[in-house]
């Protein structure tokens, strides 16, 4: 590990060396590539660098330990430092092993949310709002933006389907765990009986998809145009605004209406459609990876029970982990934060150990 550290360490320096290079700025694809790699190899670097001055600090309090003639005072202190910087030093080698691990290329990604309805009827779809309301006061206390690209209302104020884009910095890495299945048990406010009822949701967590990353074949689409038309008759255009793009080879199906503008329709279903057609193929990547060993975390099977939302007993579940929390009236006001960071602390240490075995 610490050769791997080393070499890291002085490819961060030789690239800070590159990038003040005036022929390499003159280049810009390269001096953005080399900015990039630079920024990424910072906080291992940095963690390495913290982790060699207290291996340091721990040799010269080990010296002063055992030296016969420094003073007993003196030697006391040393012996004392010398266990808090152990300690931490245990503490910079963990740090450091997690950092190593391969980082995933989507996680400081812009990402698409997809919510829908499952069984249960208008208590699912109106789930399904509560779920919308939740990733978007989670962006908001991240400082992220978001922003509605389709939405299949229902009378009650709940959604059969939401697709909505969160931008900023690390979003996917945050989210990405939030794929599968939400089950909620509650009781209805149409339930005279006090009865509880279990309904559900999923959700799907796309990075979002650059156009040099994956391009389309334009022969692959057809797309139609068609009048836009809002819940119970309002928004209702009196142009061929909305659009549905199919993909032919796939079958993938992307309609988009919110936006008056005919052109700003097309390019949020495309976008839509090139993250679902990305996810296909990460997905049969990972069921082949799967066959042979399935992460407990991250199989992002969307078919998958990965969390309750138990009302009567204001706690929320995660299965996969087996973590309960019972604050659930200020988890389903965006304060996710624990429950996330349990997830990212479960994944690493999966890979830590398949790393290790």
């Amino acid at each position: 590990m610490l050769e791997k550290l080393q070499f890291l360490q002085e490819k961060y320096e030789d690239i800070g060396v590159k990038i003040s290079d005036p022929d390499v700025i003159n280049n810009q694809s390269l001096w953005q590539r080399l900015i990039k790699e630079h920024s990424d190899l910072e906080p291992i670097v940095g963690k390495y660098k913290e982790y060699k001055a207290s291996e340091e600090a721990l040799k010269e309090a080990r010296e002063i330990l055992y030296d016969k003639t420094a003073e007993d005072e003196l030697r006391e202190m040393a012996k004392m430092e010398m266990d808090e910087l152990e300690d931490k030093i245990q503490e910079l080698k963990e740090e450091l092993r997690i950092l190593l691990l391969p980082k995933d290329p989507n996680d400081d990604k812009n990402v698409i949310v997809e919510i829908r309805a499952g069984t249960g009827g208008d208590e699912a779809a109106l789930f399904a709002a509560d779920l919308f309301r939740m990733y978007t006061r989670y962006a908001e206390r991240n400082g992220w933006k978001t922003e509605m690209m389709s939405l299949n209302e229902t009378g009650v104020g709940g959604y059969k389907e939401i697709i909505f884009m969160i931008k900023g910095k690390g979003a996917y890495s945050q989210l990405k765990f939030e794929s599968g299945a939400h089950r909620v048990q509650r009781i209805p406010t149409t339930e005279s009986g006090g009865r509880i009822h279990t309904s559900a949701a999923t959700v799907a967590v796309l990075p979002e998809v650059d156009d040099v990353e994956f391009q389309i074949n334009a022969n692959d689409l057809r797309v139609d145009v068609f009048r836009s038309s809002g819940c119970g008759g309002q928004s209702v255009n009196t142009t061929d605004s909305a659009v549905r793009i199919t993909h032919i080879p796939t079958g993938l199906v992307v309609s988009c209406q919110d936006e008056k503008s005919q052109l700003k329709n097309k390019e949020k279903a495309m976008k839509i459609l090139k993250a679902r057609l990305q996810d296909k193929a990460t997905q049969e990547q990972q069921s082949e990876i799967a066959a042979n060993r399935k992460s407990q975390v991250g199989s992002g099977d969307r078919s998958e029970r990965i969390r309750t939302y138990n009302f009567p007993q204001g706690r929320v579940t995660d299965h996969r982990i087996n973590v309960t929390l019972y604050k659930l009236d200020s988890f389903l006001e965006g304060e996710i934060e624990e429950m996330i960071s349990a997830l990212i602390t479960s994944d690493q240490a999966e890979k830590l150990k398949a790393v290790e075995a």
